[in-house]
């Protein structure tokens, strides 16, 4: 099969868990994209801490990124939003409440920006986690009222233990369906319009390039990658998944620390034997 789309997530697929690309990872995406074939990352990330990997790779000048979980797709290039998913905003009050009463960190997100309720009562998990993005200039701003965001909202970010998200996600499972809530990380919740994911973001961008689902593969680590997993023809999950998300998938490459998405390319896209 002639693969003409790659999705790919990125932290604990694409990158290791120092959040780097392996070599022979990186030179087996640039040959296919000399092939012509689309390198596309699909990502929880934001297109400022996504796109230097882009650069890195030099497929940043025609380029594309998924991001914020599929809520928005951006030109790499240009930094041109091409699509995105607006929030309904006055809805993310009664989540905002929960996430306060119940000592949950929590941001909201921008295509390009981060706010968050305080900047001084910030809790240190969730100072740490901010600092680990210190070189892609992503300082969360103090939250202001809605009127006066300039951009559309994409999502709210909630961080904390594993065992608060996995009640809040109970909990908010029984309300009222108004958001897509997606496990995201261990610990990470994200909600976003009912119609954002991965797998619609990346349907979308096929469709628009007139890709069919059988030309693409996708890889992923998480909860949040099933519905691209599932939309391509060939989804592949990495070894540090969950059990959940390996069910899914076509096949279980090697982790992200092992070269796993190499190993893929090189066994369905007949890269360079690096």
């Amino acid at each position: 099969m002639h693969y003409q789309l790659i999705g790919l997530d990125m932290d604990g697929t694409l990158l290791t868990d120092d959040h780097e690309i392996l070599p022979r990872t990186a030179q087996a995406l640039q040959e296919l994209a000399g092939r012509g074939v689309e390198i596309v990352f699909c990502t929880g990330r934001t297109p400022t801490n996504s796109i230097p990997y882009m650069k890195q790779l030099g497929l940043h000048e025609d380029g594309h990124v998924i991001v914020h979980n599929g809520a928005a797709t951006v030109h790499t290039g240009t930094g041109k939003i091409v699509h995105q998913f607006p929030l309904d905003v006055p809805a993310l009050e009664n989540y905002m409440s929960y996430c306060r009463s119940h000592d949950l960190h929590f941001d909201v997100n921008t295509a390009y920006s981060i706010y968050v309720q305080s900047l001084e009562q910030m809790q240190v998990a969730a100072q740490e986690m901010y600092a680990q993005f210190q070189g892609f200039d992503m300082k969360p701003m103090l939250l202001p009222h809605w009127s006066e965001l300039s951009e559309p909202v994409l999502k709210l970010s909630v961080f904390a233990e594993p065992e608060k998200l996995d009640q809040a996600y109970t909990d908010w499972n029984l309300w009222e369906p108004t958001f897509n809530i997606q496990r995201s990380g261990e610990f990470f919740i994200d909600l976003m319009h009912p119609q954002a994911s991965k797998g619609a973001a990346l349907q979308a961008f096929a469709q628009q390039k007139g890709i069919a689902p059988e030309h693409i593969m996708a890889i992923g680590n998480y909860y949040n990658d099933l519905s691209m997993i599932r939309y391509a023809g060939l989804g592949i999950a990495v070894d540090n998944s969950p059990v959940d998300v390996k069910a899914a998938a076509d096949e279980v490459t090697r982790s992200n620390n092992d070269d796993g998405v190499y190993h893929m390319l090189k066994k369905y896209c007949d890269v360079s034997d690096l």
